[in-house]
């Protein structure tokens, strides 16, 4: 069984890694390559780029870039062709456009909501325990007063 769980697992890294193949004509054409790979989004993983998916798209993505760049386009070029075509989703790092304004600032404000809503929960727990301490005051002044008024 052990043996089994080794070869399963061996076999399974294998497949978890994306291989590109791709080599360009020139250093400068296959660096420009992987830069566009590294900044293009899979559109079927969503959360890889097109050089770590293992995905027939991504692959299919690879391929047209590469053919873009053996035909002389450049990087912008093959940036425009691929957002005209599915949109600025396949960018991994969308511009700032209105857009995609939620994309870029949605997080910063569920942090200030965040630290928003723990600031008040702070303040009215003070706030309560505050009150919590003149009442057990009031409390005891109440407790003084009923039995100093029991005497009459």
């Amino acid at each position: 069984m052990k043996y089994v769980s080794i070869i399963v697992l061996l076999m399974l890294s294998y497949w978890a890694v994306a291989v590109d193949t791709q080599q360009l004509a020139t250093p400068e054409q296959q660096a420009i390559y992987e830069s566009l790979t590294s900044e293009l989004r899979c559109l079927v993983c969503q959360n890889q780029t097109i050089a770590d998916s293992n995905a027939e798209l991504a692959a299919d993505l690879r391929r047209q870039v590469a053919e873009m760049l053996e035909q002389g386009k450049s990087k912008q070029d093959v940036i425009n062709f691929m957002t005209e075509r599915y949109g600025d989703f396949v960018l991994y790092k969308p511009p700032f456009k209105a857009k995609t304004s939620l994309l870029w600032l949605g997080p910063g404000l569920f942090l200030l909501f965040g630290v928003i809503a723990v600031l008040l929960v702070v303040r009215r727990k003070k706030m309560s325990s505050a009150g919590a301490i003149i009442s057990s005051e009031k409390q005891k002044k109440i407790s003084k007063l009923l039995e100093e008024g029991d005497g009459s």
